[in-house]
């Protein structure tokens, strides 16, 4: 870089001298030497990094705001007036262990002896940060790092699993988990797919900076060969309002039921709805077990099976701390022994988002979710239920559907089944599945 800079530099001055009576020429020359060392900057979080000594970290166990500042030389004093200017923006208590943050000190700093940071940069997620002025005009503010979505299309042929075909093609294990229990949960069970199933789809990665993966954000459009059958399924977006989005066939057939199979991914079902079990803790008596328990390690998402409205978010005796949603005037779905509630009484929420964590609340002797289902007010097995499927498109929607999927069917249909290369997966970085990225 320092020799790119001289060589410039003496090109600049070689020129000049040469035609300093040319004042075109001179202004010509400035141009283009400010051009080269304008895309010689490294700009990250708004600030060009190049005119600051950097110091990255993250958060570890036990650290505090005021110890880090205090390590790299801001007093008490200091701390404390930072901190009630910037708490309106910024709560300090809320540092997270394993999150990143940023100091940047000036480069004439270094000639101290006790340099302080201008600048504290704290990552929430891989895409939002907040920054906090330390020097002169203490304020703090909120930012998002640039995001690009690309769309891209890929098509595979299963020889054992689905989770398998994509990482021989370097691609992401989301894809499946989309197709498997977003897509075609109920048309496709994916514990039996048969060597020479294939697929093909469309769908859009997301990038932090244009450069860091940040996975697959969603899946448009998926074509599917099972069992002889073909299977469309395309995206739509049918409540505006509530953002509500489903799958569809190319008959504007809505391709999922209205719950959810499980309220937990990757889970294993410890116990079935039973009204006669007995424990043997309770003598062999008859204890009813009026839920269905999903096992999974504490903090595991725990999902809403279906729209509704939460009617409880509480703490009660065995249940511990549980949430309740009421679907329509037939169905409610009741979930318990989280750790944490991630929604409060009155919110609506849609299938899929997460409204908890695993945990061991009230009366249980190991992390799980108890899953009660309850029918025009009686709590039965979900799994013995005729379910019914999701609410099917509106009649002055379908049109605009049928519309709709036309390009992206065309497109759909003339992508052919290549097998290319394996290629080695994008870097991805680790990401909380609570942050809606």
């Amino acid at each position: 870089m320092q020799l790119k800079r001289l060589a410039v530099l003496t090109i600049f001055l070689i020129g000049f001298f040469a035609c300093k009576e040319d004042n075109s020429d001179e202004v010509a020359y400035e141009k283009e030497l400010s051009e080269i060392v304008e895309e010689e900057k490294i700009l990250e979080f708004g600030f060009d990094i190049n005119n600051y000594i950097v110091k990255r970290d993250t958060i570890h166990k036990g650290d505090s705001f005021g110890e880090i500042l205090q390590r790299n030389n801001i007093g008490y004093s200091d701390i404390f007036q930072i901190a009630e200017k910037t708490k309106d923006t910024f709560d300090i208590t809320k540092l997270h262990p394993g999150k990143p943050y940023t100091l940047l000190f000036s480069k004439e700093s270094q000639l101290d002896s006790l340099p302080q940071p201008e600048t504290f940069i704290y990552q929430t997620d891989p895409i939002k940060y907040v920054v906090i002025n330390l020097k002169d005009s203490i304020h703090a503010y909120t930012n998002k790092k640039p995001v690009t979505y690309i769309e891209k299309t890929a098509t595979g042929i299963i020889e054992s699993s689905i989770s398998s075909t994509l990482e021989d093609k370097g691609l992401s294990q989301k894809l499946a988990y989309k197709m498997a229990d977003e897509i075609y949960a109920w048309t496709i069970d994916f514990r039996r797919l048969q060597k020479g199933d294939r697929f093909k789809v469309i769908y859009t990665d997301k990038y932090i900076d244009d450069t860091i993966y940040a996975g697959v954000h969603n899946v448009k459009a998926a074509y599917f060969e099972h069992n002889g059958d073909s299977l469309y399924a395309f995206q739509f977006e049918t409540d505006s309002i509530k953002g509500i989005v489903d799958y569809f066939n190319e008959d504007a057939k809505n391709l999922r039921r209205a719950f959810l199979k499980a309220p937990v991914q990757f889970s294993r079902i410890s116990s079935r709805y039973n009204l006669k079990r007995r424990i043997a803790y309770y003598g062999n008596k008859v204890r009813p077990h009026r839920g269905t328990d999903f096992a999974a390690p504490i903090g595991t998402p725990i999902m809403a099976t279906a729209n509704g409205t939460v009617v409880e978010s509480t703490r009660r005796g065995g249940n511990g701390k549980f949430v309740k949603i009421r679907h329509n005037d037939t169905y409610s779905t009741q979930y318990l022994h989280m750790s944490k509630r991630l929604v409060k009484k009155g919110d609506f929420v849609k299938q899929g988002d997460i409204i908890g964590k695993i945990g061991m609340t009230g009366n249980t002797g190991g992390p799980h979710v108890c899953y009660r289902f309850w029918k025009n007010g009686r709590e039965v097995d979900p799994f013995q239920q005729k379910l019914p499927e999701a609410k099917p498109i509106s009649d002055s929607l379908k049109v605009k559907f049928l519309e709709h999927i036309k390009p992206i069917k065309q497109r759909l249909d003339n992508i052919f089944f290549l097998e290319a290369e394996p290629i080695e997966p994008e870097n991805t970085i680790t990401q909380d599945l609570t942050i809606d990225l």
